[in-house]
């Protein structure tokens, strides 16, 4: 008989040191050091595209807005604790952003950045938990291979809506009304002339 592991509490996430990312997944305790600069850059790009177009007041500034566009926010998803790299939310579903250092309510939207020490997790655990939570949107950006995987949930379950890559010019589901540039994202990538 294996001796029974203690569950993960808040309390755990609490006392890791500040360069470490934790996340606690059915009681256990995941942890991954901060991202490396492939991933930064990826993280900012996007951030930079869809926060430009998509947040704030739809019509505000020339926007289409109608969204509310974070990095890292932090998800108490029923007993789950964890930190996609970006999540949105309708502003129809959230009319206001809360002053909190976490959120209960469900995003509309999330993507995981991968890297080779996340992946797995991203991919099983965490995806896990969104379609659970039944979060309609998610993608998968993974920097290095310089993909874009987007994805629909379908009843419980994640379908692969695309997948994108290298320097393509795309326009990806939720946030379709706009082309995004996929070399832009990718830290080693040529400028465009």
């Amino acid at each position: 008989m294996r001796p029974m592991r203690k569950r993960a509490s808040y309390q755990d996430l609490l006392d890791l040191p500040e360069h470490v990312v934790g996340e606690i997944i059915e009681g256990e305790l995941y942890t991954s050091p901060r991202p490396s600069s492939p991933h930064a850059f990826a993280a900012a790009a996007m951030t930079s595209d869809l926060f430009g177009s998509f947040s704030g007041p739809p019509g505000q500034s020339g926007r289409i807005g109608g969204w509310w566009i974070l990095a890292e926010p932090e998800l108490h998803l029923g007993e789950d604790v964890v930190v996609p790299d970006l999540a949105a939310w309708r502003r129809e579903r959230m009319p206001r952003m809360p002053s909190v250092a976490y959120f209960k309510l469900r995003p509309d939207w999330v993507c995981e950045i991968s890297s080779p020490s996340t992946a797995a997790l991203d991919r099983d655990r965490k995806l896990g938990v969104y379609a659970r939570e039944s979060i309609p949107h998610g993608w998968i950006v993974d920097p290095l291979a310089k993909t874009l995987e987007i994805f629909r949930l379908k009843g419980d379950a994640w379908v692969t809506v695309a997948t994108h890559a290298g320097a393509e010019r795309v326009k990806a589901e939720p946030f379709e009304a706009v082309e995004l540039e996929l070399q832009s994202w990718w830290l080693d990538a040529e400028p465009t002339p």
